[in-house]
């Protein structure tokens, strides 16, 4: 009886695990899936974008005010201690799966291509890269610095090889304009979650970028400056 009892108890047990370890594997699989589809979806976007050569008319950025609906850029260079005059840039929205869309990266020796979004939200981080910092930024490649984010998922997409990057290599952003702007990392360190400091840098009227992305163990940021050549 007591043998019989213990048999069940031990089938029950190996059901269980048995649907966990199938559960497991096939919540693995679907993650594996999604991420490349995102990835390749990302990557046909920034081969295919719908803004460049052809919208460099619509664009234009001028220095001057006008009455067809332009929108103050809001740039980090238009702060007081980055010495920069705010410019104007006509309204155009690319849209990227539902979020706008306002330029892309891409990093050679990452391999990586993604567009580059405007709002940082929980959804936007899962299919793309998004500005952190300026907020509601809607021209890239502009004086002062533009700080990008990006998720660590440690399967090689998004930042999750940032990691291997070192100063000198180059990261290349493309804006609505279809102007690609070489940028050189110029360093590399570990900071804490709350520092935000790198973000509101002065940087002497230069264009300059930083990626940021969780480290290994989700605590701090993984934070890359690059200035563009």
């Amino acid at each position: 009886m007591f043998e019989n009892k213990y048999g069940k108890v031990l089938t029950i047990i190996l059901v269980v695990v048995v649907i966990i370890i199938i559960g497991l594997v096939g919540f693995l699989l679907f993650d594996l899936i999604k991420n490349t589809t995102n990835d390749a979806d990302a990557a046909d976007a920034v081969d295919h974008p719908p803004f460049g050569e052809q919208n460099k008319i619509k664009n234009t950025i001028t220095n001057t005010e006008n009455t067809t609906g332009d929108i103050q850029t809001p740039i980090i260079g238009d702060q007081p201690n980055q010495g920069t005059t705010p410019n104007t840039v006509n309204q155009t929205t690319n849209k990227y799966k539902g979020y706008t869309w306002i330029g892309n990266i891409e990093i050679p020796k990452t391999g990586i291509k993604y567009p580059i979004l405007n709002e940082v939200t929980p959804k936007s981080i899962e299919i793309a890269v998004a500005v952190l910092y300026p907020m509601d930024l809607q021209l890239l490649n502009q004086p002062g610095n533009v700080t990008i984010v990006g998720h660590n998922y440690r399967n090689s997409s998004f930042f999750s090889n940032n990691k291997n990057l070192s100063e000198g290599d180059k990261i290349y952003i493309t804006d609505t304009t279809g102007n690609r702007v070489e940028y050189t990392i110029t360093n590399k360190y570990i900071t804490t979650a709350e520092d935000a400091e790198f973000m509101i840098r002065d940087t002497n009227g230069r264009r300059e970028i930083s990626l940021s992305t969780c480290t290994e163990n989700v605590k701090n940021r993984l934070v890359i400056w690059a200035s563009a050549d």
